[in-house]
């Protein structure tokens, strides 16, 4: 079995400034997701795909395989993720002469993850006759208990209703938060899909306290202080 892990960062960032280089630990945010993948031992190649020089520059000094430049229209403010990692993948292999079975992207912005997360998340996978894998947390809210919408009318319902109500939050279905942390593909799929959700899409659960997605400059703060607490991310 061939893999490779994928990051993609843009130099870009509205919630927080330069976010995929910004210092997190005594190093930069990228930099946690590189040595991650790196210790997991799962992977041919760690490939960074990104627009910027200074992400590039970074990400090499930190042990990435390959710095992969990506085109710029593939790194506006409205680029889909899935046509960056399939840019990525393709330069990967004409670089390497490889073929890889199987996509693993990591996204810097969640760094909470543990290499277990990456190791159990791909043995799931590899088990499984699914097409992709996705990582979420349990939801704190219901879309069929407390989870609300404004209707055409302009009054609030519940976002999801059932013929039977449901009384207690517990009763109601099972539903989670992608926390875009673990992405997990086989080659075929990736290739020919521009969503991530399949037919056959599995989920690997995580806990709250590893799958907060860095938007802001909260999160960012928040991500510090559980980093500090673990005693580290790696």
């Amino acid at each position: 079995m061939s893999r490779i892990c994928t990051i993609c960062a843009r130099g870009g960032s509205k919630g927080v400034k330069n976010k995929n280089i910004k210092i997190l630990l005594d190093k930069p945010l990228i930099a946690h997701s590189i040595h991650q993948a790196k210790k997991s031992g799962l992977f041919d190649v760690v490939a960074v795909s990104s627009e910027s020089r200074e992400i590039l520059k970074i990400s090499g000094e930190n042990g990435a395989d390959l710095l992969i430049q990506r085109p710029m229209e593939l790194a506006t403010d409205n680029a889909a993720k899935i046509p960056v990692i399939q840019h990525c993948l393709a330069t990967a292999e004409e670089i390497t002469g490889k073929s890889f079975n199987t996509i693993v992207d990591l996204d810097a912005t969640s760094p909470l993850r543990l290499v277990t997360d990456i190791v159990q998340a791909v043995e799931m996978f590899e088990h499984s006759d699914a097409s992709n894998l996705i990582t979420a947390m349990k939801s704190r809210r219901s879309p069929y208990f407390n989870l609300v919408e404004i209707n055409k009318e302009g009054f609030v319902e519940l976002s999801k209703k059932m013929i039977d109500p449901i009384i207690r939050r517990q009763d109601s279905p099972k539903c989670y938060d992608m926390n875009a942390s673990i992405y997990v593909w086989r080659k075929e799929t990736l290739l020919d899909s521009s969503s991530v959700f399949q037919s056959n899409t599995i989920l690997y659960e995580m806990p709250e306290e590893r799958s907060i997605d860095i938007d802001s400059e909260l999160d960012f703060e928040i991500v510090s202080l559980l980093a500090k607490k673990r005693g580290g991310l790696i």
